[in-house]
C-alpha cells in the first residue's frame, strides 16, 4: 500500500509552476572542454607510464600484482567513509576520479622523480638519507597531492562548496597516492623477503594507517575549502598555505615514527595519530551535519516564495529522511520516481549552496543565472516525479 504524501515534491504554490525567464548558463566551448580533457589524459597517461615502469622495474610483475591486490584493502575501507562524507552533495564522478587519479598516477611519478633526486644528493654530501622521507618528502608530496583539490577549485569553481568537499577531493587524491605507493613497497617487501616480509609491510601500512596519506591531505582541503568560502584575500591565502603546513608537519610525523622503531613508532601512532584521527572524523561529521543545516537555511527564502514546503525544506538537509523521500517515490512511481526524486533533491542542494556560496563571497557574479537554471531543473524534476506517478 502507497503511504500518503508527506510533503515531499508536491506543488507547494503557484510560484513553482511559473517560468523564471532570463538566460540559462553558457555552457564551456567544445573546444575548450575537449583540450582540457585531451590535457588530462597525456598527463595522466603519462603518469601512468612512469609509474609502472618504476615499480615493475623494483617489484618484478609477481610483486607488483601482489602489491596491487593487497593495496586494494585500504582502498576498500576508505573509500566508503569518504562516499559517505559526501552523500548530501555528492560531486560529479569525473572530477572524484581525476582526484585519485591525480593522486595515483601524477602526484607518486613527480614524487618519485624528486624523492630519488633528492636523496641522490644527500647520499653524495654526505647527508642521512633517512631524512628524505621526514624533511622532504612531505613537502613534496602533500604540495603534489594538494595541488590536486586546488586544480578542481580553479577549474570547476562553481561546484567546490567548501570543507566538506576539500575534504572528499583531498581524501581521494592521498587515497589515490596511498594506493600507488603501497603497490610499491608492498611488491618490494615481497621481493625481498618473501611473504613475511609483505604480512609486515601489509599490516604496518595498509591495517594501521589506511587513513594516513588521506587525513594529512585532508589539512590542506580544509584550508582550499575555507578560501572558497570566504571573500577575505587573507583568508584565501593564509587558510591554504596553513592547511599545507598542518599536513606537511603531520606526514612528516608519521615518516619519522616509521624510522624510529617498534617502540617509537607505538608510541606516536596511540599518543599522536589516534587522537588526530579521532579529532579528524569528529571534525569531518560536524561539517557534513553543517552542510545540512546550511540547506535548510538557505531555502527558507524559497519556501516563503512558495517554491519549496516546509516539509521538502527539512527532508533537504537530512540524509536519512532524503533516504526515506527516494524510497517514499520509488513506492509511487518506481524507479523513475526514485530518479527523479534524487535529481530534485541534488537541485535543490545545489541551489541552496549556490545561495550561501553568493552571500559568503560577496560576488554572485552570474548568481541569478544560475539561482534561474536550477529553479528551472527543480521544476522539471518536480513534475517528472508528478508526472511518473
Amino acid at each position: 500500500m502507497t503511504s500518503p504524501d508527506p510533503g515531499w515534491s508536491t506543488v507547494p504554490s503557484a510560484a513553482a509552476t511559473v517560468d523564471v525567464g532570463g538566460p540559462r548558463r553558457t555552457a564551456r566551448s567544445a573546444l575548450g572542454r575537449g583540450l582540457l580533457l585531451t590535457l588530462a589524459v597525456v598527463v595522466m597517461g603519462a603518469g601512468l607510464l612512469l609509474v609502472l615502469l618504476a615499480i615493475g622495474s623494483d617489484t618484478g610483475v609477481t610483486g607488483f600484482v601482489a602489491g596491487f591486490v593487497f593495496s586494494l584493502v585500504p582502498v576498500c575501507v576508505v573509500l566508503p567513509a569518504l562516499m559517505w562524507l559526501d552523500r548530501l552533495e555528492a560531486e560529479p564522478v569525473g572530477q572524484l576520479l581525476f582526484a585519485f587519479g591525480w593522486g595515483a598516477l601524477v602526484a607518486t611519478s613527480i614524487a618519485l622523480v624528486v624523492n630519488t633526486y633528492s636523496m641522490t644528493v644527500l647520499t653524495a654530501h654526505g647527508g642521512d638519507v633517512s631524512m628524505t622521507g621526514v624533511v622532504v618528502a612531505p613537502w613534496v608530496e602533500e604540495t603534489l597531492k594538494g595541488s590536486a583539490v586546488l586544480v578542481i577549485l580553479l577549474w570547476r569553481r562553481q561546484e567546490f562548496d567548501g570543507v566538506v568537499d576539500g575534504i572528499v577531493y583531498a581524501g581521494l587524491a592521498g587515497l589515490g597516492f596511498a594506493f600507488t605507493e603501497n603497490v610499491l613497497y608492498l611488491g618490494r617487501a615481497l621481493q625481498e623477503d618473501g611473504a613475511a616480509g609483505l604480512v609486515v609491510t601489509f599490516v604496518l601500512r595498509c591495517l594501521f594507517g589506511p587513513f594516513a596519506h588521506p587525513l594529512f591531505t585532508m589539512a590542506t582541503g580544509i584550508g582550499l575549502g575555507i578560501a572558497a568560502q570566504t571573500s577575505r584575500w587573507s583568508l584565501r591565502v593564509l587558510a591554504p598555505l596553513a592547511g599545507l603546513l598542518v599536513a606537511v608537519l603531520l606526514h612528516g610525523l608519521w615518516n619519522l615514527s616509521t624510522i624510529a622503531g617498534l617502540r617509537g613508532f607505538v608510541w606516536v601512532y596511540v599518543a599522536v595519530q589516534v587522537p588526530i584521527f579521532v579529532g579528524a572524523v569528529g571534525f569531518a561529521v560536524w561539517a557534513r551535519s553543517r552542510e545540512g543545516r546550511l540547506i535548510r537555511q538557505h531555502l527558507q527564502v524559497y519556501v516563503a516564495s512558495g517554491w519549496f514546503t516546509p516539509a521538502e525544506a527539512q527532508m533537504l538537509g537530512s540524509t536519512s529522511e532524503r533516504r526515506r523521500a527516494r524510497a517514499w517515490a520509488g513506492q509511487i512511481a518506481g524507479a523513475r520516481g526514485r530518479k527523479a526524486m534524487r535529481g530534485f533533491q541534488t537541485a535543490a542542494t545545489e541551489l541552496a549552496f549556490a545561495r550561501d556560496r553568493a552571500i559568503r563571497t560577496s560576488s554572485p557574479h552570474g548568481g541569478s543565472d544560475v539561482e534561474r537554471e536550477l529553479l528551472r531543473e527543480v521544476t522539471a524534476q518536480r513534475y517528472a516525479l508528478l508526472g511518473s506517478g
